[in-house]
């Protein structure tokens, strides 16, 4: 008998901003002058916020760190797009822009970088997941999520974020198996931002796409420009929509550049082609969209120094609040133990005086 096909699978990729800032108009989401002023003060506010982060770690201000740069608009699209029952688990990349979006007080954020587990003491009214170290971890725990609010009655979607490195990890391939057999209302976002470390795209696997890993699994995929937050924002909603409506889970592939180190302790110029930065600084999300917003009659001179302004002051007091804290020590005692024995109690009344 003769050889026949029995499977073919395409991925199609997304643009609605184009490198000029140009709009597609028919894929172009209707946004209101407000949204769209919020998605340019937030872009800048992750720039911002990296550039000051940075500096602290530098200065020993706080304690290892992973710059945004270049990749905010993958942290602003898909959390915006993420309705507020969703639940999101972040990498340690976009956590503190993700976390302050949803709610979290942004000096907390800065408390996570000084070491502080305060930081990290999320209120589970902003359904964000602490952000995990060891990569692509947090996939099996998004899966599992979903598969726990579908089984509770909640119209509900989890929105999971990784890298691309992560993607080479046995935990997306479990996570990804299970949300396929499972239909679970998961909604997964790589950031390939082109290197793992000093590990680049090209050595990571043999695929043409990452979105294309979704074939394997039998859930949908797409690639889109991820350094086009109105593309980034369409395809999470969209993704979204189709997990809590019961349509199962998504891949979307962001094709961005990480500008800055892997962290804090990273030498990028060890491994990388400066040309290669200079390349991909052409396409800057923030001056994308710029650009979109001028054509809007939103964004001109008056206003980017009104907002540089304002993320400025705000990121510094954010800073200011953050070296103000001043943790209990009576919690090295309180979290211990789910309910603190006897042995303890003596200690830190001994300690202390008092409970």
């Amino acid at each position: 008998m003769p050889i026949s096909t029995v499977f073919e699978g395409k991925i199609s990729r997304m643009q609605i901003l184009d490198e000029s800032g140009i709009v597609d108009t028919a894929l172009e989401p209707k946004l209101q002058t407000e949204m769209l002023d919020k998605i340019y003060r937030l872009l800048v506010l992750g720039r911002v916020w990296d550039k000051k982060s940075l500096a602290l770690q530098r200065t020993g201000r706080i304690y290892t760190y992973p710059p945004l740069e270049g990749q905010e608009a993958i942290s602003v699209g898909a959390t915006l797009a993420a309705g507020m029952d969703d639940w999101l688990f972040p990498t340690y990349r976009e956590a503190s822009l993700v976390y302050y979006m949803r709610g979290h007080p942004s000096y907390k954020s800065n408390l996570m970088w000084m070491g502080l587990e305060d930081g990290l003491k999320l209120d589970k009214r902003i359904r964000c997941f602490p952000y995990a170290t060891p990569i692509a971890t947090q996939l099996p725990h998004a899966v599992g999520a979903a598969y726990a609010l579908r089984m509770k009655g909640e119209k509900a979607a989890t929105i999971a974020f990784c890298g691309d490195g992560g993607t080479s990890e046995g935990d997306f391939h479990d996570a990804l198996n299970f949300a396929g057999v499972w239909n679970a209302p998961c909604v997964f976002v790589v950031s390939n931002n082109q290197w793992a470390i000093s590990v680049p795209r090209k050595e990571q696997t043999k695929s043409e796409t990452l979105a294309q890993k979704a074939i394997a699994y039998g859930i949908r995929g797409i690639q889109v420009d991820g350094n086009d937050v109105l593309a980034v924002y369409k395809a999470v909603k969209e993704a979204a929509d189709d997990a809590r409506a019961g349509k199962g889970p998504t891949l979307i592939e962001c094709i961005t550049y990480r500008m800055g180190p892997h962290t804090s302790a990273d030498d990028p110029k060890k491994y990388r082609d400066s040309d290669e930065v200079e390349r991909w600084r052409a396409l800057d999300p923030i001056k994308r969209f710029q650009v979109y917003l001028l054509g809007k009659g939103i964004w001109n001179e008056d206003y980017e120094k009104k907002v540089l302004e304002e993320t400025a002051a705000f990121v510094e007091k954010t800073v200011q609040q953050a070296e103000a804290f001043k943790p209990d020590p009576k919690d090295i005692f309180r979290y211990q133990y789910a309910r603190m024995p006897k042995n303890l109690e003596e200690q830190m009344e001994e300690c202390f005086g008092s409970k």
